[in-house]
């Protein structure tokens, strides 16, 4: 057996984990990062880039055909294999070689095998050869393994071998009928990207089309799909899963339905990749979510450190939010705070201190890239009015806004802004309608700065743009 010794050892090279190694480096200590697949993780290779990507053609295309002039230029239709070869380029047709080049020119050193927790401050990687090295840290471990699509327990799915959420991001072909299980984001995107690209798309959506959001965007976004010739199914759920000999898949329905497909993608949800990590070495449970403070150290059933608190975790595998931009902001919080404890100094534990991870419980940014696309950041009125919080609730037709109207021909959608009112600040904000997603990192630094409504008067917004929601938002409010 190998042994080597760093400062901070990270299982996980996703972009979570590099983030945690490149902070921790940058704070002055060494670091090695250990990693099974490739580096880059699940969004490089198979969720955020590859899935936008599907995405991004059919979008730019229905943006021309909403413009005349633009929309007698277009005369063909999507080429899908085109689209398929635009995918690949982003995800380097799944080789790592950059990421690793990155990692070098970082000072990051790449161990590649299974990390294990073997006990305090070590872990174990095991080569795919079967060697085997310990890494020991000096002061910190930080697990930043992610999630894996949770596969539910219905009759003959996992035989029928379904699509998770990878084998979506990846295809090498489209289907001729695609059958969906779920109703959130991935489910949402990947209707609308199959769709797109030539697919019979069918989505079976037991509680609605993204529930979480407020309930305009669900409404829209489903009446867009149907729009699109995808059959939309609430309320209802899969019993059973048949493949025959042909590949056709045989979907029966709660509601004596069924549906017939090529081929079937779950999507209800994620399970954390800590089953085999060593967790119970320390105390805790294989494949459990990790509880973390707001410094990202992991704590026990009871609240207690691991330890003197060396061991860490950012990103989905802790639960707070499966968003991979959130887990890059706990990476840079938990980099920081390791390094600052590491030279002796306080963990600057301040709620908008560089050290703690608070966006997670009140101002995470989300974009869905459907048609038309969702912008979000903090809270919806009722996840407000469940804080209890006094609130008051502002909407706006996004397409009465001028900049709207020149954007797009029949520009649709709306604007919510939730207002705290005994603070008269912005709690939450949503967007719903073509080309938004750019809009948003206004809202989250009016969320996160706590701006008074009294402010955000003096924020002109510039005519004729989209932004100028703002201004009709404020004067739907009144002084």
């Amino acid at each position: 057996m190998q042994n080597a010794t760093y400062d901070v050892v990270v299982i996980g090279a996703g972009p979570v984990g590099e983030n945690v190694a490149d902070r921790v480096v940058r704070g002055g200590l060494t670091a090695a990062i250990v990693e099974r697949e490739l580096v880059g993780g699940e969004c490089s290779y198979w969720a955020c880039m590859p899935t936008k990507a599907l995405l991004r053609s059919q979008s730019a295309l229905r943006a021309a055909r909403q413009l005349p002039g633009a929309r007698e230029a277009v005369t063909g239709e999507l080429d899908a294999a085109a689209v398929l070869r635009r995918r690949d380029s982003f995800v380097s047709n799944w080789t790592d070689d950059g990421q690793v080049s990155w990692l070098n020119s970082a000072g990051i050193a790449l161990h590649r095998g299974q990390g294990r927790i073997s006990s305090d401050r070590v872990v174990e990687v095991t080569g795919a050869d079967g060697t085997t090295t310990s890494l020991t840290a000096r002061h910190a471990v930080v697990i930043a393994t992610g999630s894996s699509a949770l596969v539910p327990d219905i009759a003959g799915l996992r035989e029928a071998a379904p699509w998770t959420s990878r084998a979506a991001a990846a295809a090498s072909e489209v289907p001729g009928r695609l059958a969906i299980i779920g109703g959130g984001v991935v489910a949402a995107e990947m209707a609308t990207a199959y769709a797109g690209l030539g697919s019979s798309v069918t989505v079976l959506a037991r509680d609605g089309v993204l529930t979480k959001a407020e309930p305009f965007v669900g409404e829209r976004v489903t009446q867009s799909l149907r729009d699109a010739g995808v059959s939309v199914h609430l309320g209802v759920e899969a019993t059973s899963v048949r493949r025959d000999g042909d590949g056709t898949l045989h979907i029966t329905l709660t509601d004596g339905g069924q549906v017939d497909a090529d081929e079937i993608l779950v999507a209800i949800g994620r399970t954390p990749n800590t089953q085999d990590v060593g967790l119970d070495r320390v105390g805790l449970k294989p494949g459990a979510w990790l509880t973390v403070d707001d410094t990202l150290r992991v704590v026990d059933g009871s609240g207690a450190l691991i330890g003197d608190g060396w061991l860490y975790a950012a990103g989905d595998v802790n639960r707070r939010v499966l968003l991979t931009h959130q887990g890059k902001y706990q990476a840079r919080a938990a980099g920081d705070v390791i390094a600052a404890r590491a030279r002796g100094e306080a963990a600057d534990d301040r709620p908008w201190g560089r050290h703690v991870a608070t966006a997670d419980a009140h101002a995470v940014p989300q974009v869905v890239f459907t048609d038309p696309e969702v912008a979000s950041v903090g809270l919806t009125a009722a996840a407000a009015e469940g804080a209890g919080l006094r609130i008051r609730v502002v909407d706006y037709d996004l397409g009465a806004v001028a900049g709207a109207a020149l954007h797009a021909d029949g520009y649709q959608g709306h604007a919510r802004m939730v207002v705290d009112e005994d603070r008269r600040v912005i709690v939450g904000f949503t967007l719903v309608g073509p080309d938004v997603a750019e809009l948003l990192q206004a809202a989250t630094i009016a969320i996160v700065g706590e701006v008074p409504l009294e402010r955000l008067w003096h924020a002109v917004p510039a005519y004729p743009t989209v932004s100028e929601v703002w201004l009709r938002l404020l004067e739907a409010y009144g002084r």
